[in-house]
């Protein structure tokens, strides 16, 4: 049986490249409004954080998104990402037992 590709995504804070899944996708639209994309689906420019608390804390920290993005963001959006990350990374811990 032939082994299934699985898409790799490098993580903007961390610069690791690690599976599509594994991350969280924020997405800029043609607006110029930031936002998260749960679903990965989101028309716009997409750059990727790994579902952990502490490197959406280093993303806040480091303004990165601003960067990535060319955008000034307000603290709520990272506090947003924050709470995502954390309510993912519980989410992955109750259902990857293996990971």
């Amino acid at each position: 049986m032939k082994k299934k590709k699985i898409p790799m995504r490098k993580d903007v804070v961390t610069g690791t490249m690690k599976p599509k899944r594994e991350l969280i996708r924020v997405v800029r639209n043609k607006q110029n409004e930031v936002s998260l994309d749960p679903t990965g689906k989101k028309p716009g420019r997409g750059a990727y954080v790994a579902v952990d608390v502490e490197v959406a804390k280093k993303a806040k920290a480091d303004r990165t998104f601003d960067k990535t993005f060319g955008v000034k963001l307000d603290d709520e959006f990272y506090d947003q990402l924050i709470e995502y990350a954390d309510h993912e990374q519980a989410r992955q811990k109750l259902f990857h037992h293996d990971k």
